[in-house]
């Protein structure tokens, strides 16, 4: 029986043009980081089960995780998220780092999931995170990071970034709606699945959790409220700080698209102040993309310090259905500069020596390593987007010299050799 040629059910073959893409928006996307100060890091693929166990979610622990035990008896898992690895190496070297602290990675990650449009088992998530520093102005620079990098592809347009505090949830659901932290908890994950689930399930969980008719219409009061309008019945500091949020990004351009929303409340237990979600208002593409927070003590499992953070993770699935909604994916199809079309074995022998100079050069070249006829050649020449082919055939050997011949006007010039590298470069 024949093996079969598909990949594993949730992950992708990147072939050469799915691969130039990729790698060029990868590359978009660290130099708008870098240009804010955010240093590139990475961490192992496997990491001991317990670091998850500690750190991740419920759900990712016993439903997503792959894990497996090796062969000296050790539990280990294939990373789902980079959180935790980023608190233990900080945890690690916590003392000599400056701060804050400026990281961003772009991992490969995985998670046991249904696959579906946006979401796969194999991914690779943004993360951009800064670790001290004072609180609002860091969660300032973490929005305006974010708003850049959709800028960069020109997708600002297209999206809305909602914004909420969880000091100013927990308020309400303690001071407001009297709720045990249990409570709060399980009422805050009906909240952020509630467009997932639909209105009756969720209204159904409400009542599961204990929470009274007057109880949930104060809820829905909170979650109709603007900014201005919660300062009358919701002031807390969370609420403050959210003022004083949007009042420090005023007179950015991430001002046009910032929206105050109680309704986002992030799935993950750890965030504790700012919140946020980039969306996609489009109709053709209406959904949250990604998003992030604000969380306290990352590394506290690790000994006795402690550091706050903000940051926010953005998967490459999600980002890459966006662009192509929104027709804002680049033309980066490979491409050769020079393709050698050769005549016998004596002109492969000729054409591997005169590209060592080119490719020394920068100039991308290819050879054919055939003696096919020219047309054959020159065919493959254009199925790999070459610009130039130099022919090499008998009689271009004898009067030492090679046909130049331009792919996309046809248009032939002879040089001599060996090759004037000056003279090639203006014919690509």
């Amino acid at each position: 029986m024949a093996l079969s040629t598909k990949p594993y059910k949730g992950t992708r073959d990147f072939f050469p043009e799915d691969m130039y893409l990729h790698r060029h928006i990868f590359q978009r996307l660290s130099e708008v980081i870098e240009g804010y100060g955010y240093q590139p890091y990475d961490g192992p693929m496997l990491e001991p089960f317990e670091l998850y166990a500690a750190k991740s979610g419920q759900e990712i622990v016993e439903k997503q995780l792959y894990w497996f035990m090796d062969r000296g008896e050790r539990k280990v898992a294939m990373r789902p998220e980079m959180t935790p690895t980023l608190a233990r190496m900080v945890a690690s070297r916590v003392m000599e780092l400056p701060k804050p602290v400026r990281w961003y990675s772009i991992p490969n990650l995985w998670r046991y999931e249904r696959p579906q449009r946006g979401r796969l088992r194999e991914h690779w998530q943004l993360n951009v995170d800064i670790l001290g520093g004072e609180s609002l102005w860091a969660d300032a620079e973490i929005l305006r990071v974010a708003y850049s990098i959709i800028a960069a592809f020109e997708g600002q347009k297209n999206i809305k970034i909602f914004v909420n505090n969880r000091r100013l949830i927990n308020s309400v659901f303690k001071d407001q709606l009297k709720l045990s932290a249990e409570d709060a908890l399980k009422a805050s994950k009906a909240v952020d699945a509630r467009d997932k689930i639909g209105e009756e399930a969720y209204n159904k969980q409400l009542v599961e959790i204990g929470l009274s008719a007057e109880q949930i219409a104060t809820m829905e009061d909170f979650f109709n409220s603007s900014l201005e309008s919660a300062q009358s019945k919701f002031q807390c500091e969370g609420l403050d700080e959210l003022t004083s949020l949007f009042k420090i990004l005023e007179n950015h351009p991430v001002s046009q698209v910032l929206e105050f929303n109680p309704k986002v409340m992030r799935g993950l237990d750890y965030y504790t102040g700012t919140v946020f979600e980039v969306f996609d208002v489009s109709p053709e593409n209406n959904r949250a993309m990604f998003g992030g927070g604000r969380y306290d003590n990352l590394i506290g499992m690790f000994g006795n310090q402690t550091l706050s953070g903000v940051g926010f993770g953005m998967g490459d699935v999600t980002l890459k259905n966006f662009l192509e909604t929104h027709k804002l994916l680049p033309d980066v199809a490979s491409h050769i500069d020079v393709f050698f079309v050769t005549g016998n074995e004596d002109a492969i022998a000729k054409a591997a020596e005169l590209a060592e100079p080119l490719i020394a050069a920068g100039i991308k070249t290819s050879l054919s390593l055939s003696t096919a006829k020219f047309n054959a050649q020159l065919k493959q020449a254009n199925k790999l987007n070459a610009k130039l082919a130099i022919i090499l055939g008998e009689n271009e050997l004898k009067e030492n010299s090679a046909t130049v011949k331009n792919l996309s006007t046809g248009e032939q010039n002879t040089l001599s050799m060996p090759i004037n590298l000056d003279e090639l470069k203006k014919m690509i």
